[in-house]
């Protein structure tokens, strides 16, 4: 018995990298997926059916099931057809792990609107569109009488949730998610639907896009040695989230090699007490003593990459 057996998944961006990983996995746990990938570059362009297929004749070959959709996650109409197709296929929908991405990386300086637009409308768009058809196939279920017990596995980013340089559209769109994340548990869980998201730390194109990423999440020379930046890495958590009984909603959590954590929200652990309104001069001299024991992120510069150094020590 697989931890998954009979549940029916969405993955979007399954053809490569980690969601071809989360595909696998839900495979061998049992589930029914549908493997959704548009084919396209790091990018953003192009398109090829190719990958979306090879890994569901991988499943097939596994004594598997599953079915490739090769339109953009983010298309209305297409991310319509997608759930349908689950439904058609499969007869139910249990699971959908939004995971497609792209990357076009500039300085703030230098971006320009095609690359912020294209960069928020399929990490953005393409989470919404599948959430939002799903949600509704959902609580139509529940208003029939049906009982629903199912997950959203959103994918966020460390360069959402801490910043990163030269990535102001993806880190805008990561943090974007966490946020959908948690409204999304928020206003679901009434329909029997729990939403949580990854923000994942793996070796994947998008990774390997950045300059002299690739020496620091390179697999080891030793094929003894445990790859901590291999996707698969990732693959147990999002399984386990999608788990019909797994209780956690609204989630975000850190993942990669063999450590899982769960971030805090925006915390506030201080605020300053006035018994009127406060002026500037006020504030000049009262508001310093916010910073008295906050982690200094922005004030030292931490970055993904020094996140990934620590990761690997």
């Amino acid at each position: 018995m697989g931890a998954l057996d009979g549940r029916v998944a969405i993955i979007t961006g399954a053809g490569r990298g980690l969601g071809r990983e989360h595909a696998l996995l839900f495979a061998a746990e049992g589930a029914k997926v549908v493997i959704n990938d548009l084919g396209g570059d790091p990018h953003g362009e192009g398109a090829d059916r190719a990958p979306a297929q090879q890994v569901v004749d991988e499943i097939v070959a596994m004594g598997g099931e599953a079915v490739a959709h090769t339109e953009s996650c983010s298309d209305w109409e297409g991310a319509g057809r997608l759930v349908q197709l689950a439904l058609d296929t499969f007869g139910d929908l249990h699971v959908l792990v939004n995971n497609a991405g792209i990357l076009r990386d500039k300085m703030l300086v230098n971006m320009g609107p095609d690359e912020w637009d294209a960069v928020i409308n399929v990490h953005l768009r393409g989470h919404f569109a599948p959430t939002r058809h799903a949600a509704g196939y959902w609580r139509e279920q529940v208003k029939a009488g049906n009982e629903v017990k199912a997950a959203i596995i959103n994918t966020s980013s460390g360069a959402g949730i801490i910043g990163n340089v030269g990535q102001l559209n993806y880190g805008a769109a990561k943090a974007g998610i966490a946020a959908m994340t948690i409204i999304e548990a928020l206003e679901l869980s009434r329909y029997g639907v729990r939403a949580n998201a990854i923000a994942p730390v793996a070796r994947t194109r998008l990774t390997l896009e950045t300059p002299g990423m690739d020496e620091m999440v390179a697999a080891p020379e030793d094929a003894a040695e445990f790859d901590k930046f291999h996707p698969g890495n990732v693959s147990p958590l999002v399984a386990y989230l999608a788990t019909a009984d797994c209780p956690f909603n609204g989630g975000v959590f850190h993942v990669g090699g063999g450590e899982v954590g769960l971030f805090t929200n925006w915390t506030l652990p201080e605020r300053l007490y006035n018994d009127d309104r406060w002026t500037v001069e006020e504030l000049a001299a009262a508001a310093p003593k916010l910073l008295e024991g906050r982690h200094a992120i922005a004030s030292e510069g931490f970055t993904i990459r020094e996140t990934l150094e620590g990761f690997v020590d």
